[in-house]
């Protein structure tokens, strides 16, 4: 009988999975020579790539993830479409797996099932402990490359991640670890492993992926390759997962133990001013055109919502001040007996229309132009000539009447 080729390699490989299966149940010994419990070596590094916002390089074993954290504006949130509405996301997690992790060759397309999922698992694992934009109202990006890859990637992602948002100054309620638990069960006999590596994952009967902080879980995801595990499985899983993921945070602590004080100084400044709600047209303009102008100016990047909160971003405080400036300046209202400063907008038989704070328009009759009778108002005033003239009167519907008489 006519063996094929493909038929010898899947007989070589069962043969190698049992020996290796048996040896590491039965001899107390894993493929690496490590104990069951035992963590690969750990070299953590934070601000590891000083121009980014946040970085991390973190590496266990031979699985290593550089993570770097962005900080934009709400305008660089993600819109997800969904079912019934669309939904805004201000945290957005990438995860990369290239080829050269594994020592393949391999073309950079789209990101794969895998990337996604693994992406959406460390996402999860982070998410709870991400501030809301009512304390910090930044969109925030994580990204994670996987450098070097042999085993549990998804849970260095998680790790690095967790330090990289440190280093970015972005106030996370918790340091998150992450780590991969394995099993291997011969009939009634069953090994917890502890930080599995490739060959472990793939002879193995159990990835259990364990996430959280010193207080608590927050994520978990398990891949088996057998119908079911006890409780008693479930149990010593997390009871190990939990003593691994103690000593993971340990070692990042001694590294970074929380959030630092100011973000980077290439990340955007911001501040939050808020006003009344019927000042908001003011802010805007006809075609946006005021707050088009003030962006112009200032240089800022300006965001309104309905409520009258306004977010002032900008790589300088100083741009900062000078919007907020222009804004109070054109929120400020108009007071009768004031004398403000003008500028000429059109011209009529009647008198002048001149723009006073940016934003308001008067009118100076031809009758208070000048202390004598005069027939020609362009004899006076030209357009665009700033003046300083006087508020006399607002009358109910909000016009203003000015004079520049002596």
């Amino acid at each position: 009988e006519i063996i094929k080729i493909n038929e010898i390699e899947n007989i070589y490989k069962n043969i190698e999975k049992q020996i290796l299966r048996e040896k590491i149940i039965y001899t107390n010994k894993r493929i690496d020579g490590r104990k069951y419990d035992e963590i690969r070596d750990l070299d953590i590094r934070v601000n590891f790539l000083p121009r980014t916002h946040g970085s991390a390089l973190f590496t266990r074993g031979d699985t290593q993830a550089l993570v770097t954290v962005t900080l934009g504006t709400t305008k660089d949130a993600q819109t997800l479409d969904e079912l019934k509405y669309n939904k805004i996301d201000n945290f957005i997690f990438h995860y990369n797996f290239p080829s050269y992790s594994t020592g393949e060759i391999g073309i950079l397309l789209l990101p794969k099932r895998r990337e996604i999922g693994h992406g959406r698992l460390a996402k999860k694992s982070i998410l709870p402990v991400i501030p809301n934009t009512k304390t910090f109202p930044y969109t925030i990006r994580v990204v994670s490359e996987i450098t070097e890859s042999n085993g549990s990637s998804s849970m260095a992602s998680v790790c690095g991640a967790s330090l990289a948002l440190m280093d970015a100054g972005v106030p996370i309620k918790l340091p998150i670890a992450g780590i991969a638990m394995g099993l291997i069960k011969i009939k009634n006999k069953f090994i917890i492993l502890t930080d599995i590596i490739g060959e472990e994952d793939y002879l193995g009967d159990m990835d259990f992926k364990v996430s959280g902080s010193y207080t608590g879980i927050t994520s978990l995801q398990i891949d088996m390759k057998i119908k079911g595990i006890t409780k008693e499985i479930i149990n010593k899983t997390l009871n190990k997962a939990k003593i691994a993921r103690l000593y993971i945070l340990n070692k990042m602590s001694k590294i970074i133990n929380k959030p630092r004080s100011e973000i980077s100084k290439f990340a955007p400044k911001i501040n939050i001013i808020k006003i009344k709600q019927n000042k908001i047209k003011d802010i805007i303009g006809k075609g946006g055109s005021v707050i088009r102008a003030i962006t112009e100016e200032t240089g800022a990047v300006i965001e309104i919502e309905d409520n009258g909160i306004i977010k002032i971003y900008s790589d300088s405080s100083k741009k900062i001040n000078f919007a907020i400036n222009k804004i109070n300046k054109i929120i400020a209202e108009i007071e009768v007996g004031q004398i403000y400063k003008g500028k000429v907008t059109r011209i009529v038989n009647f008198g002048a229309f001149l723009l006073i704070n940016d934003n308001k328009e008067g009118l100076v009759h031809i009758s208070q132009i000048a202390n004598k009778k005069i027939n020609k108002v362009s004899d006076y005033l030209k357009i665009s000539q700033e003046i300083f003239v006087k508020v006399i009167e607002i009358d109910n519907q909000g016009r203003i009447r000015l004079s520049i008489k002596d």
